[in-house]
């Protein structure tokens, strides 16, 4: 069949997901494999989600709230917003699909980092927008400056992580002041902070002051990842009124579902389980990186639940190497690191085992 399809389209490469653990079984032949490579919660969802989750499944016959009504109020009071500041989404990825549907005419321009997370640029693409592509400065951190030197007529947004995926670094809080000073009038800041939860709380920046002052910015959250939920892809923006207003218009009716919307409201009523989830990660990082230089690496610092690792090595064939063996980490050479892999901290006995098939891998290898 030849169809016709634009060329924003067809050149369009699809995003490289985390290879899962059945499939790996599969194609290997193996039984208890790990996988630290999606940035996923080690620890599972919270016990109180789990139980809300299983009483909503005889409903299921039912439209979920188009209204996200309770889990709004909800998230609102924890956070100290209006419940109409926030928007809901099938996983923060809908929230920066809407944001470019909604604010970015074809040919407008799109202002991203690299490495970043790869669907920004992707759904730029997909909306016949253009992406302008600045490299991250040294240590791997968002080159700001860099950044305002790249705008023009046709900038329309600018895409910053907060922490950034893959290199796990943050946006100094002066920087970013400084940062939007500078910038012109009338240019949208997306700040995604799905990783935010990780980072040490006196050094987040406060988006909320920046909506309240009049400033076009967004902050896009998640449930996937401090939560555990990435399952049931709930994610959300705090937003102006006004901006959110516009993302609501063009959402999809029933765009989150019943299961998540509960499960969501659950999860955030369980303080003990996410307290667990922030100390366990941030304990298992500092061993991991502790074990990881002992073996001749070069573990980078990190404000999030993973980090890079330069492998002294071709990290996509060390990639390969520890798949044989059952243990799935992420290689970096599409991000345009090709020495290193990206590993997201586990359970106990997972970083356990991953550092005793790294240290195998790398001797055999010859790395290191």
């Amino acid at each position: 069949m030849k169809l016709k399809v634009a060329p924003h389209i067809s050149t369009l490469v699809p995003y490289p997901p985390g290879k899962p653990i059945e499939e790996l079984e599969r194609e290997y032949g193996l039984t208890g494999s790990i996988k630290l490579a999606s940035n996923e919660n080690a620890w599972g969802p919270s016990p109180r989600a789990v139980e809300a989750i299983k009483k909503a499944l005889q409903n299921l016959h039912r439209y979920p709230d188009g209204s996200c009504y309770y889990l709004a109020q909800s998230l609102a009071g924890k956070l100290g917003v209006k419940p109409e500041e926030i928007v809901f989404g099938n996983g923060s990825n809908e929230i920066i699909g809407l944001l470019i549907a909604a604010f970015l005419q074809p040919g407008e321009e799109v202002i991203t980092s690299h490495p970043t997370f790869l669907m920004y640029q992707k759904l730029v693409q997909v909306q016949g927008g253009s992406n302008k592509v600045v490299e991250l400065a040294a240590g791997m951190h968002h080159d700001l400056k860099a950044i305002l030197g790249a705008v023009s007529a046709k900038t329309r947004m600018v895409f910053l992580d907060n922490p950034n995926n893959p290199t796990g670094t943050i946006i100094d809080r002066d920087d970013f002041a400084s940062f939007m000073e500078q910038l012109p009038q009338g240019i949208i800041v997306v700040l995604d902070e799905a990783y935010v939860d990780f980072m040490d709380p006196e050094r987040r920046i406060d988006v909320q002051a920046y909506i309240r002052g009049g400033k076009p910015v967004a902050a896009l959250r998640t449930f996937s990842k401090a939560y555990g939920l990435s399952g049931l892809r709930l994610g959300y923006g705090i937003m102006d009124v006004d901006m959110a207003g516009y993302l609501n218009r063009i959402r999809q009716p029933f765009n989150v579902n019943s299961l998540a919307q509960v499960g969501g409201v659950a999860a955030l009523e369980d303080d003990e389980h996410y307290g667990m989830t922030l100390q366990k990660s941030r304990d298992g990082i500092a061993w991991l990186r502790r074990e990881v230089a002992k073996l001749g690496c070069r573990p980078m610092e990190t404000q999030t639940n993973f980090f890079l690792i330069d492998v002294n090595g071709d990290g996509r064939e060390l990639y390969e190497h520890m798949l044989h063996q059952g243990v799935i980490v992420r290689p970096m050479q599409a991000y345009g690191y090709p020495n290193y892999i990206r590993i997201t901290v586990g359970r106990a006995h997972e970083n356990q085992r991953f550092v005793e098939t790294l240290a195998k891998s790398l001797k055999e290898l010859g790395y290191g």
